[in-house]
């Protein structure tokens, strides 16, 4: 079955889920049911030079037909769904020529993916969308991307009137933990410039992304019995829940979008004590995280005044930084993929910003200038999610241009 739509039908009844709290890589065992599937689909095409590694990972090669020097390109997705919402016993539902209505999903019908929800049905109608049932996520995020490039590689491999150079194929665990690249081994990858397929819009191209940083604050308090506590105890879960409170709305996710960043708590626990508030603290520039820095510490420090036998300490934590830095050094890769989606039929494709990242946004600081292209999927991590066959299809014609255009400049 050489479609993407048929490819991601099976893909998504895997359950790829990753695991935080996990500290193997891959962070659950079962990814590797995929990436097992993936590579006997890769050498049943005829890549033999296909390999599963011990810690998740599937390289892949597609010789170059070319006699060319054409710099090696990367197409790279990720396997492993979210942790957000299950992704046990998805079951895919194809929506066929669709008009517009409402998409009640039978399993549990208070699921409704409406239109006036999701703007980008507007521009669905007469395409075939497929959604999960209702009761988990359906993996669009990032299987439609896994899809895509293995629907690219099956029309690379067999027409051989497209011209291209030497291509790696790169399939990762643990994106979705932001661990996706960790153990990637870049010599052994041995690609010049890379491409994730991993984004949303069809016509599509993200070559910018949030920088960020995680912060964890711990609050130190004082102990005392209940019955005698009075003039004495300091309770480090009252001083954490506090802090938490005097979080600027303008600073948090739910009020900003754009270029605005914002200060995340996503984690809290403790007790009389001691008590730890995780956070994620997101910028396009570090100039704005050290400055979310600074608040924060603003913050604790302006608490603590109220509490004098207590204490905090702020731990921080590089996760990635905005991948626009080093693209902007390499124009000719988002120039070329620019071009590649006039190709497949977008006039006016789309250069945008994610309020996210990539496992491109660390692979571009690990040397592979990696921008982001759609593979048209949308509300990520929901029951809500889905993606149109059409786009995924769109998403595979764009790769082949990409491998095309490479090798025509060359």
């Amino acid at each position: 079955m050489h479609t993407a739509k048929e490819r991601f039908l099976r893909y998504v009844t895997i359950d790829t889920q990753s695991d935080p709290n996990s500290p193997t890589c891959p962070s659950t065992e079962k990814q590797k049911n995929l990436s097992r599937l993936l590579v006997d689909e890769l050498k049943a095409m005829g890549v033999t030079d296909t390999e599963l590694d011990e810690h998740g990972y599937v390289y892949a090669t597609i010789p170059a037909n070319t006699d060319k020097k054409v710099p090696v390109l990367c197409f790279c997705s990720h396997v492993d769904t979210s942790p957000d919402c299950s992704g046990a016993g998805v079951k895919p539902i194809v929506h066929a020529k669709y008009k517009g209505q409402d998409l009640v999903l039978p399993d549990d019908p208070s699921v409704v993916i409406r239109m006036a929800e999701h703007e980008d049905l507007k521009h669905q109608i007469g395409n075939d969308i497929i959604t999960a049932s209702g009761t988990t996520l359906l993996g669009a995020d990032n299987k439609a991307g896994v899809a895509a490039i293995m629907d690219a590689a099956h029309t690379l491999l067999n027409d051989k009137n497209l011209k291209h150079g030497k291509i790696r194929i790169l399939f990762t665990p643990d994106e979705e933990i932001g661990r996706g690249v960790d153990k990637v081994d870049m010599k052994k990858l041995g690609a010049r410039f890379g491409y994730t397929i991993d984004g949303e819009t069809a016509g599509s191209i993200e070559d910018e992304t949030f920088s960020a940083d995680a912060a964890t604050v711990t609050v130190y308090g004082v102990s005392a019995h209940p019955g005698f506590a009075k003039g004495k105890m300091e309770n480090a879960l009252k001083i954490a829940a506090r802090i938490v409170a005097k979080f600027p709305d303008k600073l948090s996710p739910e009020h900003t979008e754009g270029r605005q960043g914002f200060i995340h708590p996503v984690h809290f626990e403790g007790n009389l004590e001691k008590a730890t508030i995780k956070l994620i603290i997101r910028d396009f520039t570090e100039s704005g995280l050290k400055r979310h820095a600074k608040t924060l510490q603003k913050i604790v420090d302006g608490v603590l005044k109220s509490f004098p036998n207590s204490r905090a300490e702020i731990n921080l934590t590089v996760q990635y930084r905005n991948m626009g830095k080093v693209l902007r050094r390499h124009p000719q890769v988002v120039d070329h993929a620019i071009e590649a989606l006039q190709r497949a039929g977008f006039k006016n494709p789309v250069k945008s910003s994610i309020r996210g990242g990539t496992d491109g946004s660390r692979l571009s600081f690990m040397g592979l200038p990696c921008p982001n292209l759609f593979a048209g999927e949308h509300a990520f991590h929901s029951k809500q999610e889905w993606v149109s066959v059409q786009d995924m299809d769109k998403a595979a014609e764009t790769i082949v241009h990409l491998a095309q255009i490479w090798e025509e400049k060359s």
